[in-house]
């Protein structure tokens, strides 16, 4: 049986989880497709966006989005969609770009130490900040990927420092989600990845971990996701839940199957 990740989730785009933390982590193989997913599933479904984008170009995302049946161009005259285009603004403070008045550029930490990420806190949370006119469902915080922030020489505990305030004002105070992508290998030397990684793992509501096959390349089968649904915090002797399916990527869309039901198999 061949299956959307919507439909592995139980998720619908007319009543959006409220609250929730999801980690997106992929090993040996690129994990965007996830990213992908959830950004063209949180504007479906009416819900205010931030987007930090900190890997690709707004034309690269916007591609995409167009073959899942959403223009971020749109998104963003709309209001829908804030877009922080992550190559853009380090071009702009290594290279001295001028900033308007009173607008700091998010990524300011880099001419820094890396040791404070306030400036891009102030971004995320000005930019979800309900107005008056807004009508928008519950406001939403994705990032891709979380790793590039270590690779500019910010410091593991500032970026855990950013993902929790981020969870105080997105989670606790504005009723929203969260979903953040990294990277991880399971014999990586990166101590300071690692550390972020399986700190988050812990805070996390949903892990969707995206690895490589063992065997190597498959027409047919692409990866392998993991599924873990953490047990309620207040519910102590509730297990996480751990699923595991098989997903093949093609043009427009993701279809999984549990493992050993590829159509190179049946």
């Amino acid at each position: 049986m061949f299956v959307e990740l919507n439909e592995l989730l139980n998720a619908s785009p007319e009543r959006p989880e409220q609250g929730k933390l999801t980690l997106l982590r992929d090993t040996k193989t690129d994990g965007s497709f996830l990213v992908h997913h959830f950004l063209s599933f949180y504007l479906k479904a009416g819900c205010k966006v931030c987007f930090v984008a900190l890997l690709q170009s707004f034309s690269h995302y916007n591609i995409i989005a167009q073959k899942l049946g959403v223009s971020l161009t749109a998104a963003k005259e709309q209001g829908q969609l804030v877009f922080l285009e992550g190559l853009k603004s380090c071009f702009d403070v290594l290279f001295g770009e001028e900033q308007h008045v009173g607008q700091p550029n998010p990524l300011q930490f880099i001419s820094e130490d890396g040791s404070n990420l306030k400036t891009m806190y102030e971004f995320v949370r000005t930019s979800l900040m309900a107005s008056g006119s807004d009508s928008w469902k519950c406001p939403v915080l994705l990032v891709d990927d979380l790793s590039v922030l270590l690779s500019l020489g910010v410091r593991p505990v500032a970026v855990l420092d950013f993902i929790h305030y981020c969870r105080v004002a997105v989670c606790s105070q504005l009723k929203g989600n969260i979903v953040v992508l990294v990277h991880s290998n399971d014999d990586s030397e990166d101590e300071e990845n690692e550390l972020v990684v399986n700190s988050l793992c812990h805070q996390s509501n949903l892990i969707l971990w995206a690895e490589g096959l063992a065997t190597g390349f498959c027409k047919d089968v692409h990866g392998q996701l993991k599924i873990i649904q953490k047990g309620s915090s207040e519910l102590k002797a509730e297990r996480n839940l751990l699923r595991i399916y098989q997903y093949k990527i093609q043009d427009k869309n993701v279809t999984f199957f549990a493992r050993g039901m590829s159509a190179a198999v049946l």
